[in-house]
């Protein structure tokens, strides 16, 4: 069966909704690695997920899909990060609009694209997003795997942003690949929801994680359709 997701419905599972603005003038301010040993872990696991193309992207097109209680809903996102033009695709409508010109019914959409390329590209939102504060990593187990991995806090201000407070652990690997990580709806200290990072694959020089599950392989959040075109 398949649905398109309800934009006034983001998900048991609701992730990424801090409202933040992706300038590619920012890149200026990130080290190159290749010039910048000392790299943060935060700017490390982002450039190992390709940060260094994104001010060359133009386009960035993906399907968002969630596999849950038998059921399969998804949506389909077009993103000019230059100019900030996004486009919603489902079965029923296209709608497009810019995310500097927004109003209350827009916002509904704009939530919903917010979460969906959280998903997709939270290791650059380490680097990218203001307001937020990075602890200082840590070994610990991940919550799945078991594996012994290291850990990396962001907390989002509890100001702004369609749900601020929020805060993410990714657990990463010696080469800065994220391979878990935990979701806390307003920093609270009981997981809500944690999941895999799985399936990488190269589009363009943008690494990026293609599947996320839980513990048990009832909830399967994943992307289909991605084109990055620069």
């Amino acid at each position: 069966m398949k649905n398109i997701l309800p934009i006034v419905v983001l998900l048991l599972a609701l992730v990424g909704c801090q409202e933040t603005k992706t300038n590619n003038t920012r890149l200026e301010l990130i080290p190159d690695p290749e010039e910048n040993p000392d790299l943060t872990d935060a700017q490390s696991i982002a450039y190992n997920n390709g940060l260094a193309h994104w001010n060359k992207v133009s386009e960035l097109r993906f399907t968002f899909n969630v596999d849950r209680g038998g059921k399969h809903y998804e949506r389909s996102w077009r993103w000019k990060p230059k100019t900030d033009d996004v486009t919603l695709i489902s079965e029923n409508d296209t709608v497009t609009y810019n995310r500097k010109e927004m109003d209350s019914l827009i916002m509904k959409t704009d939530a919903g694209f917010v979460n969906d390329s959280y998903w997709l590209l939270a290791p650059y939102k380490l680097v990218w997003d203001q307001g937020t504060t990075l602890s200082k990593t840590t070994t610990a187990i991940a919550p799945i795997s078991k594996d012994t991995l290291n850990k990396l806090t962001i907390t989002y201000g509890n100001k702004g942003g369609y749900t601020p407070g929020d805060a993410y652990d990714f657990y990463f690997d010696t080469n800065f690949r994220v391979k878990e990580w935990i979701f806390r709806k307003g920093n609270d200290s009981t997981p809500s929801m944690m999941t895999t990072w799985e399936d990488y694959k190269d589009y363009n020089g943008l690494t990026l994680s293609k599947m996320h599950q839980d513990s048990t392989g009832g909830f399967k959040l994943y992307f289909t359709d991605i084109s990055v075109k620069k």
